[in-house]
C-alpha cells in the first residue's frame, strides 16, 4: 500500500542532487576579479628566490615580477600588492629605502606600471617593517618603543614617493593611530587625489604571520603587540573601522582572514565601502604543508577557504593563490 505525506515532507537534498543543480543554487560565487596577488620583489638577486616556508612562492627579481604581473592580468586578477625587500646593508633605523625614489619597492612599482599600465591595479605596502634594521613598522624612540607620530611623518613621505612611482592604491599596514588621515592629506598635498587608500583596519597580532617574516627578510626582534590588535577584541576593530572611514579610507581590510571571519562579517555589515581580507602566509603554508603530506585535497581546501572568506563578506581577497585560483575558475 502506498503511503502519502510521509515524513520528511521537506527535502533540501533535492537541491544538491547534481553538480549543475548545486552550481545553480550556490549563494556565493568566486570570480577572478575578487583576487589580489601579494608579491615580493627582492633587491640584488639574479633569479627568483624560493621562500622555504611558503612552497610555491618566491622573492621575485624585477623581471620575474613583471612576468607574474602579466600572468595575473591574463588570469583576470584585479590587483597586485607589492612588498619590497631591500638589501640588508641598506636597512636603517628610519627605513630609508622606503622613501628613496630608487628604493626597490618604488622601482618595482614603476616596472609593473610600465608592464601592465592600468590593466592591473598596482598596490603598494605602505609600512616600514621591510626597510628598518629593527624590523618594526615604525620609528623607535629612545626607549625602543614605536613612536606613533614620528612614524606618521615617515608614512606621509612614503605615500608620496609610492604615488609618484605609479601606485594606484596604497596600503598603510602599520596600525599607527591616525595613519589614514595623514596619508590622505599627504597624497592630496601633491595633487594625487586619484590614489586610493586600502586601510588595514583590523590587523591582528597573529601567530600566522610566521612565514611572512622569511618572505620579507624581517629583522624583527620581539613582537608588535603594542600596535597590532589583540586577537581577543571585537569592539576595538569596530572603533578602528569608524576612525579609518572618518579619516578617508576608500577600502578597508581585515587581516588575517580565516581566524577572523567573525570580524570580517561584522565589518562588512557595517560599511558601504569595499571590504577586503588578507589570507596570510600562515594560512597558505598550513594548507600547502598538509596537502604535501597527503592529508587534505589541496584544490578543494583552497577553494573552500576562499569561498568562506567571500561568504563572510569580503569583496576582495588578498591570497597567494590569486593567479592560480583565477586560472582555474576561468577554465570552469
Amino acid at each position: 500500500m502506498t503511503t502519502y505525506g510521509s515524513f520528511p515532507g521537506t527535502r533540501p537534498r533535492r537541491l544538491r542532487t547534481t553538480p549543475v543543480m548545486r552550481r545553480m543554487v550556490a549563494e556565493t560565487r568566486l570570480h577572478p576579479a575578487d583576487f589580489i596577488l601579494p608579491a615580493f620583489v627582492r633587491e640584488g638577486v639574479g633569479e627568483p628566490v624560493p621562500i622555504a616556508t611558503m612552497p610555491g612562492v618566491v622573492q621575485h627579481t624585477r623581471d620575474s615580477l613583471k612576468k607574474a604581473a602579466l600572468e595575473a592580468v591574463q588570469a583576470g586578477v584585479s590587483g597586485i600588492m607589492l612588498f619590497g625587500v631591500p638589501e640588508e646593508e641598506k636597512k636603517d633605523a628610519l627605513g630609508t629605502p622606503g622613501t628613496d625614489p630608487d628604493g626597490i619597492l618604488q622601482v618595482a612599482i614603476r616596472d609593473v606600471r610600465a608592464e601592465v599600465g592600468d590593466d592591473l591595479l598596482v598596490m603598494s605596502d605602505l609600512c616600514l617593517d621591510e626597510t628598518t634594521d629593527h624590523g618594526h613598522c615604525g620609528v623607535l624612540d629612545d626607549e625602543g618603543r614605536v613612536d606613533n607620530d614620528a612614524t606618521l611623518e615617515r608614512y606621509a613621505e612614503m605615500a608620496q614617493v609610492q604615488a609618484d612611482a605609479g601606485a594606484h592604491v596604497v596600503g598603510p599596514s602599520g596600525m599607527m593611530d591616525g595613519q589614514i588621515g595623514v596619508v590622505r592629506d599627504a597624497l592630496d598635498q601633491i595633487g594625487r587625489e586619484d590614489v586610493a587608500i586600502l586601510a588595514y583596519t583590523a590587523k591582528y597580532a597573529s601567530a600566522f604571520y610566521g612565514p611572512f617574516r622569511e618572505a620579507v627578510a624581517s629583522s624583527l626582534k620581539g613582537d608588535r603587540k603594542t600596535y597590532q590588535q589583540d586577537p581577543a577584541n571585537v569592539r576595538e576593530s569596530m572603533r578602528e573601522l569608524a576612525l579609518d572611514l572618518e579619516e578617508g579610507a576608500d577600502m578597508v581590510m581585515v587581516k588575517p582572514a580565516g581566524p577572523y571571519l567573525d570580524i570580517l562579517a561584522r565589518v562588512a555589515d557595517a560599511v558601504d565601502v569595499p571590504v577586503a581580507a588578507y589570507q596570510i602566509s600562515g594560512e597558505y603554508s598550513m594548507i600547502e604543508a598538509a596537502a604535501e603530506k597527503g592529508w587534505i585535497d589541496r584544490d578543494r581546501a583552497i577553494f573552500e577557504t576562499l569561498t568562506g572568506i567571500k561568504r563572510a563578506g569580503a569583496r576582495n581577497i588578498l591570497t597567494y593563490w590569486a593567479t592560480e585560483a583565477a586560472q582555474k575558475l576561468g577554465r570552469q
